[in-house]
């Protein structure tokens, strides 16, 4: 640093003026990169130089690795910049931010049919995403699993949390932070997420909870979350066990509610103790905004949730953070007003048509098999067949040539030999922008197919399954 610091010192004026930023109508030095700058700029040239940076990156509308939003309404974004200013933390002096953060909690507790929930009494909070959401579910699930084999005088230095390892990286933070084993079911090769079967032998006495997936990052498959909670019910009976379900609903809870209305993998199952989700992926709002939702009081254990006054009133707080802008919140609130259940389910059926639409047109050219069945997440999840002389990775690197991100991963576990190439449709992507990413995968399959068998390249995957996302 000082090295590189001495180097712009030594340059003469035409050294400067030749690395300088717009060729010198507004700075005559190259950017500050490394220490604070000794003088001010305007805040025109700050807004250009960090501007002019982020048009190097990718264009959100052609990153089809994300399931985070990337447009709201522009009154959204107007309430987003206004909630900067609103601490979320600061109960007394913000008390009708609190209120719309509890009516959030409330609507999602409804819609996820937490019983006896109609009169504002609903449990949860606001988190940064669903890693916060999940940590404080798992925390609740060893904090009750704890108090049970206190009463029973049993050992508590063993807790594991049973789950497939199709689970987001989260999990495993979860798990490492929190010193809990984490008890993985495989995926094989054409079964990718997690059966009752496997579950049922997998928990024990020391199983705080099983974690179901509604709507898998790797193919976005929903588990069979009320075939894993009947299953679980006859191994607590049988056993005399109480262990619960958490169901990690970061992408599916916002979508199974309005496409698959039928679907029992919510509060509506008994041992479905906590949920999570995302409102910053189906839930049409900007990062990060999440949501943890509880079924009832009593599956929030007193430990976790502590009082504090000295931002005036007295308030509780039961997150991993503390201050933080309400943004997300009113963005939440925002959409939930705007949208309801009509406009949510439009948008859900639309991006659902777009999803087929693009994996139909894929499929027909006899290059590509599906890896998630037909009630998913909005997106498309394939692999390349083996006997052609691309792989996944080759498609996926050719289609960056015109712009798009489309990752291309090996899956977990037992099923490594297959590698997915997934797209994740989101509410930007209009029929026209659906029609030209077919085409530019068309054109980039068919220079490849030109290549000969032999030269078929290997994975160029770093070796890791963990998908943040």
């Amino acid at each position: 640093m000082i090295k590189k610091q001495r180097h712009i010192e030594s340059m003469d004026e035409d050294e400067k003026l030749s690395s300088c930023t717009y060729a010198s109508r507004y700075m005559t030095e190259p950017v500050p990169k490394y220490e604070l700058p000794e003088r001010s700029v305007s805040e025109r040239t700050a807004y250009r130089l960090i501007r002019d940076e982020l048009y190097l990156d990718g264009r959100p509308v052609q990153n089809l690795a994300s399931f985070c939003s990337t447009w709201m309404e522009p009154e959204g974004d107007e309430l987003i910049q206004q909630g900067l200013h609103y601490n979320l933390a600061d109960e007394d002096e913000y008390p009708h931010v609190i209120k719309i953060l509890e009516r959030c909690v409330n609507i999602l507790a409804n819609l996820f049919h937490a019983p006896s929930n109609h009169s504002g009494g609903a449990v949860g909070t606001a988190t940064i995403g669903s890693s916060e959401a999940i940590m404080l579910a798992g925390l609740a699930m060893k904090w009750n699993w704890r108090k049970r084999r206190n009463e029973r005088g049993e050992p508590t230095d063993r807790p594991n949390i049973v789950l497939g390892n199709n689970v987001q990286v989260c999990w495993k933070k979860f798990a490492r932070y929190f010193d809990v084993e984490c008890k993985y079911i495989p995926l094989e090769v054409g079964r990718y997420v997690i059966t009752p079967e496997l579950v049922a032998d997998a928990v024990d006495e020391n199983t705080i909870g099983v974690c179901a997936v509604l709507g898998s990052t790797f193919t976005g498959e929903f588990e069979p979350v009320e075939e894993i909670n009947d299953t679980l019910a006859e191994v607590n009976k049988a056993r005399g066990f109480d262990i619960p379900v958490h169901v990690d609903a970061a992408s599916g809870g916002f979508v199974a509610p309005f496409l698959y209305p039928d679907l029992e993998w919510d509060f509506r199952l008994p041992l479905v103790r906590s949920i999570n989700v995302s409102g910053h992926k189906y839930g049409l709002c900007y990062p990060g905004i999440g949501w943890a939702i509880w079924r009832d009081r009593s599956w929030l254990p007193e430990e976790l949730v502590f009082r504090v006054n000295y931002l005036g009133g007295e308030m509780e707080t039961f997150n991993l953070n503390f201050s933080r802008p309400a943004s997300g919140v009113l963005g939440q609130y925002y959409n939930f007003l705007r949208l309801g259940r009509e406009g949510y389910a439009n948008v859900m059926k639309a991006l659902k048509r777009n999803a087929d639409y693009i994996r139909e047109r894929l499929v027909d050219t006899d290059q590509f098999d599906v890896l998630s069945d037909d009630r998913s997440l909005p997106l498309v999840a394939l692999s390349v067949r083996p006997e052609l002389p691309y792989t996944a990775f080759d498609l996926s690197h050719k289609l960056r040539e015109k712009g798009w991100i489309v990752p291309a991963y090996t899956m977990p576990g037992n099923a490594e030999s297959i590698t997915c190439l997934r797209a994740v449709v989101r509410e930007k992507m209009s029929r026209e922008v659906a029609d030209d990413l077919v085409e530019d995968i068309l054109a980039a399959t068919s220079e490849l197919n030109r290549l000969k068998p032999g030269k078929k390249t290997t994975s160029v995957s770093s070796g890791s399954s963990d998908l943040i996302c």
